[in-house]
């Protein structure tokens, strides 16, 4: 058996370092030996010795590269000094492996040498040696510098991520939602505490108004009860919007059973009304900043099923790139997988929707149709979370599109009014944006949309017909067309012989 000599790389905030293994046929059947050998630096020094170590020029030329290392991608740095320090059979041919700790990088570097990599074995083993003893193996550095430069390039590397986080629009949209939601709790709760803490002083005042906000404002401009004449009809018709409560009001007043309370109380009966108050319409602005983010980050999905599904959705998933790369039976029940998982352990039916019953579609679906809807829905904010996260020229129209086949789809099930095939809808949205952005597509137009045109190209040459025309009939089809003329011809000449 022909012997494989086995080098490893070290990624290092100071600098790569190849290690060159001893031994490896005989190390690779007895992982239990190196794990034995890697606390002891006289026992592991023997098993790897440092063959090269490459320093980066500064702090921003690790950071470059750590940062390519992190994607999968080789630096020219990186690329140079493998070629340099390791042996030259390339291929099949080559004599030696390449170990890394990342299988992804690993691929790359496959690629860019052409030599054989491994990332299983023993190797993470000798990395976790080689971390333990790289100060005292690199002579011309101490444990300190080593710590200092990680702690460094830590820092730039973490700052640099949250930097340029891709979420950084959706987590706006995820904390106002929980924000949003928050509130509804607590203004619900503040104006039940409203309600009965006024109620002691004028308890017939829940009976006609009903609403909380309304009640907390009339709380606040009433005051005490006695007060109220024929003149706060005005005032009061301006807060209720409706004269004949207005007049109730004040007549509910004169006969009101509330009992007396001081000034010290009703001050602060007020002031509690006048902060439940503010609560509501601060819940109003924000939830106008959700519905302008949600226009922003994700139209699509905003059109497809309103602005607070859509923000729940996304708040869900933990952003829109991980809603994008959700299948739609995920979609589907998101939001109930409690019901899920119970349904699997007692072997009962899964539930049909999570969050998506929120949107009006499936209220309004018969009880029949109500899985079947929620199905249909889940496929199309599939789509619409991938076009948002993904496409470049934002556009609310594929959202918009998709609600009507929505709204089609449940009067297909109510009437039986066959829906609209989902290739033309499509292709009508796609003209009418090229229609309105004919430069910016052409500025658009990249080595795919290239490649694209050329396949459908040379699919045309082939078939004779025009792209358009190889989309809609396969080339088989008419292949048996041609066929079938051509007997039917045959056929009228021996007529025509007889």
């Amino acid at each position: 058996a022909k012997h494989m000599a086995l080098y490893v790389l070290f990624e290092t905030a100071l600098g790569y370092g190849l290690f060159e293994v001893a031994e490896a046929e005989e190390i690779g059947q007895q992982i239990e030996s190196v794990q034995a050998s890697i606390l002891d630096l006289a026992k592991f020094g023997k098993i790897c010795k440092l063959k090269s170590f490459i320093p980066f020029r500064s702090a921003e030329d690790a950071l470059e590269n750590i940062n390519q290392v992190s994607e999968g991608i080789v630096h020219e740095t990186l690329k140079n000094f493998l070629e340099t320090n390791l042996p030259k059979g390339k291929g099949k041919g080559a004599k030696f492996q390449l170990g890394v700790a990342d299988a992804k990088i690993g691929q790359a570097l496959k690629e860019a040498l052409s030599v054989e990599v491994t990332a299983t074995g023993v190797v993470p083993e000798l990395l976790r040696g080689i971390r333990l003893h790289f100060a005292k193996m690199l002579k011309s550095i101490k444990e300190e510098g080593v710590e200092k430069a990680q702690l460094g390039l830590g820092h730039s590397y973490s700052r640099a991520k949250v930097k340029f986080n891709v979420h950084r629009a959706d987590n706006m949209i995820i904390q106002a939602i929980s924000l949003l939601d928050q509130l509804d709790k607590d203004i619900n709760t503040f104006a039940m505490r409203t309600r009965e803490w006024y109620g002691y002083h004028f308890p017939e005042l829940v009976k006609i108004v009903n609403d909380n906000h309304l009640y907390a404002k009339l709380a606040r401009m009433i005051g005490r009860r006695t007060t109220l004449n024929e003149e706060s009809v005005p005032a009061l018709e301006e807060i209720v919007q409706d004269s004949a409560k207005a007049t109730q009001i004040v007549e509910a007043a004169r006969s009101s059973m509330g009992m007396d309370i001081s000034d010290i109380d009703l001050l602060n009966i007020q002031h509690f009304a006048a902060r439940v108050d503010s609560l509501v319409e601060y819940r109003a602005s924000l939830f106008s900043y959700l519905v302008e983010k949600m226009h922003n980050v994700a139209p699509n999905l905003a059109a497809l099923v309103g602005d607070q599904v859509g923000a729940r959705l996304i708040s869900h998933a933990g952003s829109l790139t991980s809603l994008a790369k959700y299948p739609a039976s995920t979609i589907q029940i998101l939001g109930a997988e409690k019901a899920l998982f119970r349904a699997l352990k007692t072997r009962g039916n899964t539930p049909k929707y999570g969050l998506l019953y929120n949107s009006t579609f499936i209220g309004r679906a018969g009880p029949k149709f109500k899985g079947r809807i929620s199905r249909y829905v889940a496929n199309k904010c599939s789509i619409a979370s991938r076009i948002d996260c993904f496409s470049e020229a934002q556009t609310d129209k594929f959202g918009a599109i998709m609600r009507d086949q929505v709204e089609e789809r449940l009067k297909f099930y109510e009437t039986g009014e066959a829906p609209r095939k989902n290739v033309d809808v499509m292709k009508a949205v796609l003209d009418s944006i090229t229609v309105e952005t004919p430069k910016r597509k052409a500025n658009d137009d990249g080595p795919s949309s290239e490649k694209k045109k050329k396949k459908k190209s040379k699919e045309s040459d082939k078939d004779g017909s025009s792209p358009m025309e190889a989309d809609t009939e396969t080339p088989k089809k008419k292949e048996k067309s041609g066929e079938e003329e051509s007997a039917k011809k045959k056929k009228k000449d021996k007529k025509n012989k007889d």
